[in-house]
């Protein structure tokens, strides 16, 4: 099985919390909170689930780079974008159809696009 990587691209400008999130609708945040349980429910219950979370926004990022001459600290993300990534998915699943169909339902759960990658194999 291979193992994919599904993403949940944000806008920089909004900067979406968990905190920002309280100021949706109750009975939407509500639903889509539900949809995205039954969703992680499914994928356990297929043995697909590898492990999944939320990102802190890139305001929030250190970049950290050790060199010959010491290390270096930069309180910014590494690098500047009007999207990134605000969570994710690691899920196993037999071929890449079968990971886009859950990114479907994951799309469909969060009312968000969804980006898929196959993780890279390890060298033979």
């Amino acid at each position: 099985m291979t193992q994919y990587f599904l993403t949940l691209p944000h806008d920089t400008a909004d900067e979406p919390t968990m905190e920002s999130m309280q100021d949706m609708d109750p009975a939407e945040l509500e639903a889509i909170m539900a949809a995205v349980e039954k969703f992680n429910t499914d994928l356990n219950e297929a043995g697909a689930f590898v492990t999944a979370g939320g990102l802190e926004p890139p305001s929030t990022a250190v970049t950290v780079e050790v060199t010959s001459t010491g290390t270096i600290r930069i309180p910014e993300p590494f690098v500047k974008a009007d999207q990134y990534v605000g969570g994710f998915w690691i899920i196993e699943a037999a071929d890449q159809e079968a990971a886009l169909v859950w990114a479907e339902q994951a799309s469909a759960a969060l009312q968000s696009r969804v980006e898929v990658r196959a993780l890279q194999s390890a060298p033979e």
